[in-house]
C-alpha cells in the first residue's frame, strides 16, 4: 500500500513519519506534500490508498483537498490531523469519507489505531470492489447469451414470446413502438475450409465476427439486430425494422461490409414481414425454405424469398429420382464403369438443362442414393448384409454418407456430386461381384460335400451348420444356381447314383437304397418313381430288356 502525508509544517510531517508503524500496517511507500495543491498533483501520479492531512494549510485548504479526493479518488481513505477541535471540521471530514479526526499534538497510539482502521476499511472495500468487478465481468459475459436466449425464444417458444419481447424492449434491443419486423436467416458456408482455417476452426469465433459486422450496419442506423440463433448451429438471424423495399439494399450493404472485412458474402433467406412476435416462427420457416430452394446455379444472387422460389424447383426434380433407380440397379449389376457413370450423370445433366439446382434437390438426391444403396444391399445380401458390411474385406467398398458433398455449400460442383454417386454405385458393384464370387465358391464346396457324403443322412440344417450359413441362404442359392431346391438336388443326385448301382444284378433293391442314403426302401421307391416316372423294379426290368 501507499500513503501520503499532507501538512504545511515539515516538523508535523516528520512526526507522522516517525510515529506510524508503516511496516506493521503493510504500507511500503510514503510520500509528503506541503499543501493541498501539491497533494492533488501527487495523488494523480502516486495514487495512494491513504492520505493523512492537516485541515488548515496555507497552500490549499484541507476542505478543498477532501472535496477533490472525494470526487476524483473516492477509494482513497484519509485521516485528518488538526490543531482545531472544531465540530464543523469533524462533520466535513466525516461527510467526505474521512476515517478519523486526530488533534495535535499527535498521540502515537491514536494515530496508529486510526491508520489500522483506515487500512482495514480500504482492504475490505477493495475485496468488495474486486467481487463486484468479477460479477460485472460475468454479467457482461452472460448478457449476450441472455439476449440471444430471449431473441431465440421469439422463434422457438411462442408461449413465452410476448414476455421475451417485453424484456427486449426494456433492454432497448427492440424499439418500443415497433409492431412489425422482417426475419432473415443466413448460414455460413460449411464448405469454406479456408475461412474455417483463418479462424482456427473456431466456429463460435467465426460466427461472432459475422454477427458483429452485420450489427455494425443494423444497430448504427437503428434498422434491426443480428444474433446467433441458439436453435441452429452456425446460423445468423436478422430482425430488420426496415420496409421490404429497403431490405434488399440493406443486405447488399451488409454483404459489401463482409466482403471488405472477410472477403466473403452471405446468402440470406427472408420471410414475409409480419407483426411481432407471433409471425416470427412462420417467417423463420419461410426464410429457411428460401435458403433450401435457392438456385445454386445463380451464385451472385444473395437475397432469397420463399414466395418466389421454384415450387419443388422443377418438373423433373424430385419426381424423377425414383425413375432412375432401375437404371442404377442395372448399372450396378453390369459392373460397367461407363454405364455406372452415365446413370449417375443423367439427373444432373437434366437439371442443368432446366437451369435449376437447389440445396433441397441435392438433399433429396443424397437421400435417394443412400436409400437405394441400403435397399439394394438388403435385397442382394439378405440376412448377410450386416455381417458382410462389417467384414474387413469389404471396408474399402463401403462408400457412404460421410464422403458426400454438403447440399448447403455455397458453391455447386456437378463433378463432385457425380464422383460421389459413381463411388457409391461402383462400391455396390464391387461388393456384389465379390459376394457372387464367394457365393459360387460356397455352392461349389456344398456340392462337393454332397458328393462325398450323399450316402449319409444329410439335412439342410446340417449343410447350413457345416458352412456357417443359414438354411434360407442354401435354399435360395440352390434355386438360383440349379433351378431346384436343395432337397430335390440331393434326391436327384442319390437317384442318379442308384441307377448306376441297379445295373449290378447281385445288389438287392434294399441294398441299393441304403448305399445311396435311403434307410426306407418304400420311401426310396416313391422318390425314384417321382423322378424317373417308373418304380425301381420297372426301371430295372426295362434296363434288362434293353440289354
Amino acid at each position: 500500500m501507499r500513503a501520503l502525508i499532507v501538512d504545511d509544517e515539515a516538523r508535523v510531517r516528520k512526526a507522522v513519519q516517525l510515529l506510524v508503524d508503516w511496516d506493521k500496517h503493510g504500507i511500503r511507500e510514503v510520500r509528503e506534500a506541503n499543501g493541498g495543491n501539491e497533494a492533488i498533483e501527487i495523488i494523480k501520479q502516486f495514487r495512494p490508498q491513504l492520505v493523512i492531512m492537516d485541515m488548515m494549510m496555507g497552500s490549499g485548504h484541507g476542505l478543498e483537498l477532501m472535496a477533490w479526493v472525494y470526487e476524483h479518488a473516492s477509494n482513497t481513505k484519509f485521516i485528518v490531523v488538526s490543531g482545531h477541535d472544531d465540530f464543523d471540521f469533524v462533520r466535513s471530514a466525516v461527510r467526505h469519507g474521512g476515517v478519523d479526526y486526530i488533534l495535535k499534538p499527535i498521540d502515537p497510539e491514536a494515530i496508529n489505531t486510526a491508520v489500522r482502521k483506515a487500512v482495514d476499511g480500504w482492504r475490505l472495500e477493495e475485496a468488495e470492489r474486486a467481487d463486484q468487478q468479477l460479477l460485472n465481468i460475468r454479467l457482461n459475459e452472460f448478457k449476450p447469451l441472455y439476449d440471444e436466449k430471449l431473441l431465440s425464444s421469439l422463434i422457438d417458444d411462442p408461449g413465452s414470446a410476448e414476455g421475451a419481447l417485453g424484456k427486449l424492449r426494456k433492454e432497448g434491443l427492440i424499439p418500443t413502438g415497433l409492431e412489425e419486423a422482417c426475419l432473415l436467416i443466413a448460414r455460413i458456408d460449411p464448405g469454406d475450409s479456408l475461412l474455417q482455417q483463418k479462424f482456427g476452426h473456431n466456429g463460435e469465433l467465426l460466427l461472432f465476427a459475422f454477427i458483429n459486422i452485420c450489427n455494425e450496419f443494423l444497430l448504427a442506423h437503428r434498422q434491426g439486430i443480428a444474433f446467433k440463433h441458439l436453435g441452429g448451429p452456425q446460423e445468423i438471424v436478422l430482425l430488420v425494422w426496415s420496409s421490404d423495399r429497403n431490405i434488399a439494399e440493406l443486405i447488399e450493404q451488409i454483404n459489401q461490409g463482409l466482403f471488405v472485412t472477410l472477403q466473403r458474402r452471405l446468402h440470406f433467406g427472408a420471410g414475409s414481414a409480419g407483426p411481432l412476435p407471433h409471425s416470427l416462427p412462420k417467417q423463420y420457416t419461410e426464410a429457411g425454405l428460401a435458403l433450401r430452394r435457392r438456385n445454386l446455379l445463380r451464385p451472385d444472387e444473395y437475397m432469397h424469398r420463399a414466395e418466389i422460389q421454384h415450387q419443388s424447383n422443377s418438373a423433373f426434380g424430385r419426381h424423377s429420382l425414383g425413375k432412375l433407380q432401375e437404371e442404377w440397379k442395372l448399372a450396378v449389376q453390369s459392373a460397367d464403369d461407363d454405364r455406372i457413370t452415365l446413370a449417375a450423370s443423367k439427373w444432373f445433366d437434366e437439371q442443368l438443362r432446366l437451369g435449376v439446382i437447389t440445396p433441397e434437390l441435392l438433399t433429396a438426391w443424397k437421400n435417394e442414393v443412400m436409400a437405394f444403396r441400403a435397399r439394394t444391399i438388403q435385397d442382394v445380401l439378405g440376412h448377410q448384409a450386416d455381417s458382410l458390411l462389417a467384414d474387413s474385406e469389404y471396408e474399402n467398398e463401403d462408400t457412404g454418407d460421410t464422403d458426400a458433398p454438403l447440399p448447403e455449400n455455397y458453391t455447386f460442383s456437378k463433378y463432385a456430386w457425380i464422383d460421389w454417386t459413381v463411388g457409391v454405385l461402383a462400391g455396390l458393384s464391387r461388393l456384389f461381384s465379390r459376394h457372387l464370387t464367394r457365393d459360387k465358391d460356397t455352392i461349389s464346396e456344398i456340392v462337393h460335400y454332397i458328393e462325398q457324403n450323399y450316402q449319409s443322412n444329410i439335412a439342410l440344417q446340417d449343410i447350413a451348420a457345416q458352412f456357417y450359413v443359414s438354411r434360407e441362404y442354401v435354399s435360395r442359392k440352390f434355386k438360383q444356381t440349379f433351378g431346384i431346391n436343395f432337397s430335390d438336388y440331393l434326391a436327384k443326385y442319390r437317384i442318379d447314383k442308384a441307377k448306376l448301382l441297379m445295373s449290378n444284378p447281385h445288389l438287392k433293391l434294399q441294398d441299393v437304397a441304403e448305399l445311396v442314403g435311403f434307410r426306407d426302401v418304400k420311401y426310396f421307391s416313391k422318390v425314384f418313381k417321382k423322378q424317373e416316372g417308373l418304380s425301381p423294379r420297372e426301371y430295372k426290368e426295362s434296363r434288362a430288356i434293353m440289354q
